[in-house]
């Protein structure tokens, strides 16, 4: 891979004059940049309801098109049961005026990819009690911080760029609509998009303003057991407990564990059997499971595949062991490709007069996918904030101007 328009010395940072000319752009049009914001998180778009996903979809597209004019390509791709994935392309732009860049597209170069989901983990009917309020510096709704800012932060970052008459490379706004329940649909967009990017930056909630350089990868395993229901009074010797089998299994699952190297296994629900008299026929958990290497996530992706029930059960003709294990997200940890484009990050930042200091985080994201094919990409990017999937998420407004600039510097040539 050629890494030297990353860091190759005539490939002109911004000045720190040109940064701050685009952090005061947006600063002076932060209600317009948050009502924006209101427009697309009132649009509920949770990961499970296609339909909502659709008319969300549309809107976002709407907005985009309505602050940065028809792109110069478009692609929308079925998620068939999940959210569609649509592709966004503007031009580049020569530096000059607003007018002058208009009138000299840049279209020969690799874009500059970012890659944003709309889908939420919260459900339909969720802004009847939770609208998007602002009290003080904290906006807080449901998806503002993970991620809808990040859509908005990509297209104002643009026009910033535009405002200011600034060079900057043809961008591409992904949006995907499964990133929340695994991006089985959206991933092979996006590793597509990136193969064909500069650099591909995902304007996921920063970690205190910090972009993030390692996440977990993750294995998911959806554990069944089949039993056969019976009077728990009257003949619970004709009955087979799928319950009771899968009670015993649970410490198994949770010992393949391996906290000193990173790997955490969690059995986030356990439910089965429908009713205190009855044999229970039915049992399932749920299983998360994050790990720092990908050697680790082979091992307890193998290790669940290979589960069994134990004894007596497994004798119990009756009772069946299903499993569903996915390796859904790659450990993401720093390639050669990604430390370069951390390294022109840094000299952004710089003239913003900020020191980066790249975090770790146990959540995963698209950015997982890209940086296993060893390609440049940068996390984290997009709202300061807190609350991800919780009743507190929120971001600061006082954070929207100082990352928007940061993300317009690396989209500028």
């Amino acid at each position: 891979m050629d890494l030297e328009h990353l860091t190759r010395e005539d490939t002109a940072v911004l000045t720190s004059a040109q940064l701050l000319e685009i952090q005061t752009f947006i600063t002076e049009h932060l209600h317009d940049v948050l009502e924006d914001l209101r427009r697309i998180v009132h649009c509920e778009t949770p990961s499970q309801d296609k339909t909502l996903l659709d008319a969300g979809l549309t809107e976002i597209r709407a907005l985009a098109i309505e602050r940065l004019g028809e792109p110069s390509h478009e692609a929308r791709t079925g998620g068939g049961e999940y959210g569609d994935a649509l592709e966004l392309l503007w031009p580049g732009a020569a530096a000059g005026s607003d007018d002058d860049a208009a009138a000299a597209p840049v279209t020969s170069e690799a874009p500059v990819t970012s890659v944003c989901h709309y889908d939420t983990v919260w459900p339909a009917g969720t802004l009847s009690v939770w609208p998007m309020s602002i009290e003080g510096d904290r906006l807080t709704g449901p998806g503002v911080l993970d991620m809808k800012f990040g859509i908005v932060q990509t297209i104002w970052a643009v026009l910033a760029l535009r405002s200011a008459g600034i060079a900057h490379a043809p961008v591409r706004l992904l949006l995907t609509g499964d990133e929340e329940i695994g991006s089985v649909a959206g991933r092979p967009v996006i590793e597509a998009a990136a193969k064909d990017s500069r650099v591909t930056l995902v304007p996921e909630p920063s970690a205190g303003g910090q972009p993030k350089d390692r996440r977990k990868g993750m294995v998911f395993a959806d554990i069944t057991v089949h039993g056969v229901e019976a009077h728990a009074g009257l003949e619970p010797e004709n009955g087979a407990s799928a319950v009771h089998a899968l009670a015993v299994l649970v410490p198994e699952i949770v010992a393949l564990a391996a906290p000193e190297r990173g790997t955490t296994v969690n059995v986030g629900t356990l439910q089965g059997g429908t009713g205190r008299n009855v044999v229970a026929g039915r049992a399932e958990c749920l299983v998360d499971v994050r790990v720092t290497e990908t050697a680790e996530q082979e091992r307890v992706a193998d290790a669940l595949r290979a589960l069994t029930l134990p004894e007596p059960y497994r004798s119990d003709e009756r009772l069946r062991l299903e499993l569903q294990v996915d390796a859904n997200r790659p450990p993401m940890n720093p390639t050669p490709a990604s430390e370069a484009a951390m390294a022109r990050l840094a000299q952004v930042a710089a003239g913003l007069g900020r020191e980066l200091s790249p975090r770790m985080v146990g959540g995963a994201s698209d950015a997982n996918f890209i940086s296993a094919l060893g390609l440049p990409v940068l996390d984290g990017l997009g709202a300061v904030g807190e609350g991800p999937h919780a009743w507190h998420e929120h971001l600061l407004i006082s954070g929207v101007a100082p990352q928007t600039a940061l993300l317009a510097g690396m989209l500028a040539e």
